[in-house]
């Protein structure tokens, strides 16, 4: 059985990322589901799927009509990655839990608790990394890494 990881959050932040970068440019409009999805290679279905709990906390600005589209909610700079994820992610857990066994020995009775216990612990460790680094700063390290690239080019 082949396992997907969930590739919700990197789509949710590239998404923002591409907000970020259009807010930088006075008087940009807000970027279309179909433009977004055009750079994400995706479709516009899962761009307003992602859009949804985005919206919802105040990250995006979402208008509707011909002319609509979205844009960041708040600076870039007031942005967490951890806010990201967690829209992204909801209440799913990093990882998910084996299906419990039948409690026989040690292994079958106390493992799954202790997964729930390292998963929790692992969970918190992710937010805390994510909540010390902003939208802007993920911008900024995108330009520092093409400014490194046309300098090797």
């Amino acid at each position: 059985m082949e396992t997907v990881l969930d590739i919700r959050f990197s789509r949710a932040l590239w998404l923002m990322m591409f907000l970020a970068v259009a807010g930088d440019r006075e008087g940009s409009p807000p970027l279309s589901s179909a433009q977004l999805a055009h750079k994400l290679n995706t479709n516009p279905s899962l761009i307003r799927k992602l859009l949804v709990p985005l919206t919802d906390e105040g990250l995006v600005v979402c208008v509707k009509g011909r002319t609509g589209g979205a844009r960041l909610g708040r600076p870039a700079d007031r942005i967490t990655l951890a806010e990201i994820y967690r829209c992204a992610v909801g209440g799913k857990p990093l990882w998910a839990p084996s299906p419990e066994a039948e409690p026989v020995c040690e292994v079958t009775t106390h493992a799954g608790a202790y997964f729930a216990a390292l998963t929790a612990e692992a969970e918190q460790a992710v937010l805390a990394s994510l909540g010390d680094r902003t939208l802007a700063d993920s911008v900024r390290e995108l330009r520092r890494l093409d400014a490194d690239r046309a300098q090797r080019a």
